[in-house]
């Protein structure tokens, strides 16, 4: 069995290496697996369903192309791309995840999720948060036509840089509570996450026994992957 997760490629049709970076993986990686998994963060913003940017097609062709050859494929949503629906699943043959899933590996229960719901000390974010996935702002923004969605996207890009250059590091990575708290609700002792960019296998203890926190990379210069196959878990840079 061998599973691959991927988190943060942040692909942006203004940054066509991106979209290129994410067809070599489909073709060259993503094919010869049996799973893969999207933790979030697959695009650098997603404005709907009905974004008709044509750069677009070449990544749910990508999907798709998975689809047809058997292998399923799960996406997670992420803080950037928290408005992708069943129309794109449907175009790109994958299954949209909740913000946790629990899932089986090699026997072993392990949970997924983005990330940023771990990262409970930057209050600010949380509450913002709070706000873009409510269902009344979301209907609201998506009555929007496209051009306005896309300026209202990049106004709030450009606001979240500003705040986040001016927060300590430590605001912006996980709570080690929260992370404790989450994998004791769910019963598990591995935790996969994207959305720190900081990508790293952390070893800790849990309640006296052996846990693990395993952090996806992002893709702005180099793909980031996590390989799970019948020898475990490791991390690769492709």
């Amino acid at each position: 069995m061998t599973a691959l997760f991927i988190s943060d490629l942040h692909l942006d049709t203004g940054r066509p290496d991106s979209i290129a970076r994410f067809e070599e993986f489909i073709d060259a990686h993503a094919l010869a697996a049996e799973r893969v998994y999207v933790l979030g963060d697959l695009f650098e913003v997603w404005i709907g369903d009905d974004d008709d940017e044509p750069e677009l097609a070449r990544v749910v062709a990508g999907f798709k192309r998975l689809a047809d050859a058997g292998i399923p494929c799960a996406v997670m949503h992420g803080n950037r791309d928290f408005l992708l629906g069943e129309r794109f699943a449907a175009a790109a043959g994958c299954r949209l995840l909740g913000d946790y899933e629990r899932i089986e590996l090699g026997g072993e229960p392990v949970l997924l999720t983005h990330g940023d719901l771990l990262c409970t000390d930057d209050r600010d974010y949380m509450q913002f948060r709070a706000l873009v996935r409510g269902v009344q702002w979301q209907r609201s923004f998506l009555d929007k036509p496209l051009a306005e969605r896309r300026a209202i996207a990049t106004e709030l890009r450009a606001k979240s840089a500003s705040m986040n250059a001016m927060k300590p590091e430590e605001i912006m990575d996980v709570n080690e509570d929260t992370v404790a708290a989450v994998m004791r609700e769910h019963g598990v002792r591995t935790l996969l996450h994207g959305h720190t960019h900081r990508p790293a296998i952390h070893r800790f203890a849990l309640d006296g026994k052996p846990a693990r926190r395993i952090v996806l990379g992002a893709w702005y210069e180099h793909a980031v992957v996590a390989r799970w196959d019948d020898e475990g878990c490791k991390l690769v840079t492709l």
